[in-house]
């Protein structure tokens, strides 16, 4: 097995010798093989150190973390554990996100802007989300989104608008969103309260409601969003018809003569 001092090993493992020494601290990491003064390191603590980044990335608090890697050494399966995680974390749609250069945002979204409108509207899109800084281009994390704000620009909404309606409907969806995870916290999710390591049985149970969830969204908000549309699209084009037919004053009686 290879040995590592310190600074090997959070460099292998892309952390600080900080944290390590940190870890060690809160009783996350084993102490080193001593060696004279020197400590040293194995891969068991490179794997370790591996899992606890992975952890805290994915918003495990140093106490959840303890618990977990406590359950580990005594034995126990933590593997249902680190599945309702993964369940938790995966991705909820299955486009895949895109890049974009500034020179063809502004083709697409900017013909015709001076330079400081084209930076503000682009700050904005990034603000809002539709778009994220990536070095010299920008991620597109639902190109989906980009392509319907690229058609309602073609049809002549101005930019500011539809970012206007992007921001809206964003927080829209957020409401929505938190109705149906206050449902499962309150039914399912609190569950898990009850003990620092849930066991297998309540955390399959827990998994399987969410995957479950993942379908159940997109049924129920598409229709209701598919029936609101109709409503208000034959509404709003009746209104304009009626319009019309005022300004063009009543049609000629062709049946006279």
């Amino acid at each position: 097995m290879a040995e590592y001092r310190i600074d090997d090993l959070a460099r292998l493992a892309g952390s600080t010798v900080r944290n390590i020494r940190a870890y060690q601290d809160r009783g996350l990491l084993p102490p080193p093989r001593l060696e004279g003064r020197v400590g040293l390191y194995d891969d068991a603590h490179l794997a370790r150190l591996r899992l606890i980044g992975q952890l805290l990335g994915r918003g495990y608090t140093f106490a959840v973390i303890k618990d977990l890697l406590t359950a580990w050494e005594t034995g126990k399966d933590v593997g249902e554990v680190l599945g309702l995680e993964k369940v938790l974390t995966d991705p909820w749609s299955d486009e895949i996100p895109g890049t974009v250069g500034y020179d063809e945002l502004v083709e697409i979204f900017g013909a015709g802007l001076d330079e400081d409108e084209a930076a503000r509207l682009r700050d904005r899109t990034i603000e809002i989300g539709l778009i994220e800084p990536d070095g010299a281009k920008y991620r597109v994390p639902s190109p989906r989104l980009l392509h319907v704000g690229a058609e309602l620009v073609a049809a002549g909404v101005p930019l500011d608008a539809v970012l206007d309606i992007a921001a809206q409907i964003r927080d829209d969806c957020d409401v929505i969103a938190d109705r149906f995870v206050g449902l499962v916290r309150e039914h399912v999710f609190d569950r898990l309260e009850e003990r620092p390591v849930p066991d297998g049985e309540q955390v399959t149970e827990v998994a399987a409601v969410v995957r479950r969830m993942r379908p159940l969204v997109k049924m129920v908000v598409d229709p209701f969003i598919a029936r609101a549309m109709e409503a208000r699209v034959q509404a709003a084009l009746g209104e304009h018809l009626e319009s019309v037919r005022d300004q063009l004053g009543p049609a000629p009686d062709r049946g006279a003569g």
